[in-house]
């Protein structure tokens, strides 16, 4: 169970904004690394090294904060990593060269990790039940928003003042938040501290028993394979279009449609998950899934070769990761309530992890036109299925005896 407090004002706003911001600041900076190489005079390889750098440290950062801030409590922790990302913004705006650039970018990643790991053990904290899977369900609105909405202000200010101005404007979203927290967020009761343990060792056997949890398992290996999904459909995307003759300019209007299609999910399981409860909708989202991926295939066998038939099938894909996702990160949280802090951090961990993984893949086979792409979904898409069916076995199983997961 949660640990209730009085609501604050404008709470649920304040927990996304934090969870939103490390997209936002990853993404706002993506369309000035076409021209980093000429600006620095570096190869694309080690400019593509600024967004690696940043990932790394939101992705491995999440470990720390997420058992620290069960130890030491989750306010002071955010506000530290809100610190961080603040200073690492700042250095970016600032550096004369790319290896510096780089630097305060995995700074920035790994201030901007806090919001993320730390926002969503909050959710734990103060929501209960349907109504936690509800926020999760509102997180992957504004998750799926970031992307495209990064990208296209990174773009324009990009234009109008130039590549340092994206990181002046995450050094200041970076103290709005910080003010959002220190004035808006509640002090989360901290477990209590051993004083004959180190943190370190606590933190280690913090993930030792979640890994210990099949019903954990089960959660965080449905999330790492749909994510994997949607990073084969973003790595690809591109290549995909582009021998649909579809050019820089029109590439991401064409891969906003699926973000988009997310949000619409995640808004019907706000809505829905009252009614039909975590399994179902969970088991419609993977319909959708395999539906979507189903129709693209088929378009493609028949020699349907458009930018459409590309991206309206996978509008059912968007629409089901928003059934999935959302009662999936819940259940992450709430299997181990006194963890909740370690387990959004290696639910985290896990993302950025198949998500590299899953853009990797692409790089594997030729894409001249979607079937190779779909089945490299499907694949996916039937590892997610896979990892889903255990997660229920798992359910079934600690249903039969709670004490083997809890």
């Amino acid at each position: 169970m949660s640990h209730a407090l009085p609501p604050h004002r404008f709470l649920i706003p304040n927990l996304l904004s934090q969870m939103a911001f490390g997209l936002i600041a990853m993404t706002l900076s993506i369309p000035s690394m076409q021209e980093w190489g000429a600006i620095f005079g570096e190869d694309q390889p080690t400019v593509q090294m600024t967004l690696s750098a940043y990932l790394l440290l939101y992705g491995t950062a999440q470990l720390i904060y997420g058992p620290l801030s069960d130890r030491y409590g989750r306010k002071r922790l955010l506000m530290l990593g809100l610190i961080l990302a603040g200073v690492g913004s700042a250095l970016a705006a600032l550096a004369p060269s790319l290896p510096l650039l780089i630097a305060a970018r995995a700074l920035q990643g790994a201030g901007c990790a806090a919001g993320m790991v730390l926002g969503r053990a909050m959710v734990q904290d103060f929501f209960d039940g349907p109504e936690r899977t509800r926020v999760m369900a509102y997180t992957g609105m504004a998750m799926g928003l970031c992307p495209p909405l990064g990208t296209i202000i990174g773009g324009q200010i990009h234009v109008s003042v130039g590549w340092q101005g994206n990181f002046v404007l995450s050094a200041l979203l970076a103290l709005v938040m910080l003010l959002a927290a220190w004035r808006g967020l509640p002090v989360h009761r901290k477990q209590p501290i051993r004083v004959d343990s180190h943190w370190l060792s606590e933190m280690l056997a913090a993930y030792r028993q979640l890994l210990r949890a099949p019903i954990f398992l089960g959660y965080i290996g449905v999330i790492g394979m749909s994510t994997a999904v949607f990073y084969v459909f973003l790595g690809g995307a591109p290549i995909v279009l582009g021998s649909y003759g579809v050019g820089p300019d029109g590439i991401g209007w064409y891969i906003a449609a699926i973000p988009l299609a997310y949000i619409f999910g995640n808004y019907a399981t706000s809505h829905l998950i009252h009614r039909l409860g975590e399994p179902l909708t969970m088991t419609i989202g993977q319909g959708l899934a395999l539906a979507s991926i189903g129709l693209l295939l088929w378009l493609s066998f028949i020699g349907i070769h458009t930018p459409l038939a590309f991206t309206l099938p996978l509008m059912l894909l968007g629409i089901g990761h928003g059934f999935i996702m959302p009662p999936s990160l819940a259940g992450t949280v709430s299997v181990l309530p006194a963890l909740a802090g370690a387990a959004a951090a290696v639910a985290g961990l896990l993302q950025q992890l198949m998500g590299a993984i899953g853009g990797l893949v692409v790089g594997l086979v030729p894409h001249e036109g979607t079937t190779n792409l779909g089945w490299m979904l499907l694949g996916f898409t039937l590892l997610a299925i896979i990892m889903q069916l255990l997660l229920r076995h798992a359910q079934v199983a600690g249903a039969v005896h709670p004490g083997e997961t809890s």
